[in-house]
């Protein structure tokens, strides 16, 4: 018992530090996988004879592939849609981001694990048609589409109070912040399966979820390369600087996003008599890039599941999301953009 209120007491500290001493740990932890991905690749050549060309440029492949994975959209909307949470419920998330990305990649980085210790069930996770392959991504699609359908919905109920906000405050009557806080049906329905959602930290286990599915070009990728260098003769310990080197790279983008997000979700809030009109924009953004991965990843979800053979839920599973989210990114970016120009513009 004591242990647990050591913990309890630890976390509460924790979330009490400064943004900055967050941000500080947050991407210290970040700097910690790249720096352990090199420490692997080095300890793998060490004494070894033989050119190290090929694992550097496999390490370097692996972080690329990291980089890419991050802006799928369905990252991009879960954690915005989070962070939109969280800081609403007045809080600073500043690894969102991070506890996501560590989540998901954690997958990833096992399955690495496995194929260098040459656990041939690797290989079912990654061929269609097989039952691992098929469960896995059932749990994987049900729970992002679940999740993202619930902060869809809430980031929608939100963009409706702004937008009521906005207009109210077009015609000069005063804004009350409390307006913007979750309330009504929508709060009350989504209040059950978003309560064990309360801080950052507990993202980690959505991105693991995420993460089972097994069905992006760019993990099964990563693995079959992983796979291809193990037969090459590079030394183990290069190779876990693979899954590593991807690690590093997806949790370092996903944590600038949500990072981003926060300071663009805080500033909305930070005055909304002139800030209502870009707070609405962005939620509302959010909100529709969530329900619209949802629809997508549930109709693949009920395509797979039931086996069934309309043309709009085979239409639904076969859509590739992971170009997609660089626009997401440049839109956000855009908004971001406009609203402080115009901010700054008003104050001169």
């Amino acid at each position: 018992m004591t242990a647990l209120t050591n913990i309890a007491t630890m976390y509460q500290r924790r979330d009490a530090l400064p943004v900055k001493t967050r941000l500080l740990f947050t991407f210290g932890a970040v700097a910690a996988l790249h720096a352990a991905a090199v420490v692997l690749l080095l300890a793998g050549h060490a004494g070894a004879d033989g050119p190290q060309v090929l694992s550097w440029g496999l390490v370097a492949t692996a972080y690329l592939a990291g980089v890419k994975h991050s802006y799928d959209w369905d990252h991009l909307a879960a954690i915005d849609n989070s962070t939109r949470k969280f800081v609403a419920q007045r809080q600073d998330p500043v690894s969102v981001g991070f506890a996501f990305s560590l989540g998901h990649s954690s997958v990833v980085t096992l399955a690495g694990v496995l194929v260098i210790a040459g656990a041939a069930m690797v290989g079912e996770f990654m061929q269609d048609g097989t039952t691992a392959n098929l469960v896995l991504g059932l749990i994987g699609s049900g729970v992002s589409g679940l999740f993202l359908l619930a902060m869809g919905l809430f980031n929608g109920s939100a963009f409706a109070r702004s937008a009521r906000a906005y207009r109210r405050a077009r015609t000069g009557a005063a804004v009350d912040p409390r307006e913007l806080e979750p309330q009504g049906l929508v709060a009350r329905l989504l209040n059950r399966p978003l309560s064990r959602v309360r801080r950052p930290r507990n993202i980690y286990v959505i991105g693991f979820l995420f993460g089972l599915g097994f069905d992006t070009a760019t993990t099964i990728g990563l693995l079959m390369m992983t796979t291809a260098a193990s037969l090459a003769g590079v030394p183990p310990f290069a190779l876990l600087a693979l899954p590593l080197a991807f690690t590093a790279a997806m949790t370092l983008c996903d944590s600038l996003n949500g990072v981003a997000m926060m300071r663009m979700y805080r500033s909305a809030l930070g005055d909304p008599r002139r800030t209502l009109g870009f707070n609405a924009l962005v939620t509302g953004i959010s909100a529709v890039s969530a329900l619209f991965i949802a629809v997508i990843t549930l109709g693949g979800f009920l395509h797979a599941a039931f086996a069934l053979e309309d043309p709009v839920t085979e239409w639904l599973g076969a859509i590739d999301l992971g170009d997609a989210g660089l626009l997401l990114v440049a839109l956000l970016l855009a908004v971001w953009g406009g609203a402080a120009v115009k901010g700054r513009r008003s104050a001169s």
